[in-house]
């Protein structure tokens, strides 16, 4: 159920009911030569509506296309709004979000993301505020390889331009992040990818993503009982 395609009242029923709200995080960050900008936007989306599947409690609002991507504004198209203004935009969409609804469910599929999220979900929960944040993570790549290749093909193979990809920086992410922090991704992969998209597969992200929502479903169970209480 989205609840952009509902009514107010129709809202303030599911709201009785209650249902609560999960809000998709993503960003709009450069995926390499063959992966879209919308790459995170996209998983968010789909587990949301996995979510949403297993606990028809659950309504899915519009996603938030913008996150804190500022290791990848050297390259072209991506829109970073930084850790600030990503952490009070979540700490007002939901402080407006549980005037209607008892709980949100912020789902995120950016790792740039934790920090600003992690801190909205402190001031919220001091303000007494249901609110849960869960963010993606897997086994594989960092960024726009195998892994995330795989994954976008699950979801609509017509978004990757498998014929442009190529492998980057396939070192690991921990001896990476220190030249990325001070400099950006640029400096350690010249295509903006962390990995190599080689043998990536629809069948294989299916398999993630199978695996993440479960995860994700798990880790609400016994919070969205807690909601209807």
């Amino acid at each position: 159920m989205q609840l952009a395609l509902l009514t107010s009242p129709e809202a303030g029923d599911r709201s009785g009911a209650g249902a609560v709200l999960a809000v998709p995080v993503g960003s709009t960050e450069q995926h390499g030569p063959h992966l879209p900008l919308g790459t995170d936007t996209d998983i968010a989306v789909e587990l949301c509506a996995r979510l949403a599947a297993a606990h028809p409690s659950v309504v899915v609002g519009p996603a938030l296309a913008y996150g804190a991507s500022g290791e990848h504004e050297d390259f072209a198209g991506t829109v970073s709004i930084g850790h600030d203004a990503l952490e009070s935009l979540v700490v007002e969409l939901c402080r407006s979000a549980t005037r209607t609804f008892p709980g949100v469910v912020v789902v995120s599929a950016h790792g740039g993301n934790g920090l600003a999220l992690a801190r909205a979900a402190r001031r919220l929960r001091r303000e007494g505020r249901r609110v849960l944040v869960w963010s993606a993570t897997w086994d594989g790549d960092a960024h726009a390889g195998r892994t995330e290749t795989s994954l976008e093909l699950a979801i609509d193979p017509d978004r990757v331009r498998l014929d442009r990809a190529q492998a980057g920086d396939r070192r690991p992410i921990d001896l990476l992040m220190p030249a990325i922090q001070s400099a950006g991704l640029r400096a350690v992969s010249g295509n903006g990818v962390l990995g190599d998209p080689a043998g990536a597969t629809a069948r294989e992200g299916a398999a993630l993503l199978d695996a993440m929502a479960a995860d994700l479903v798990d880790r609400c169970s016994g919070w969205l009982a807690g909601s209807r209480r």
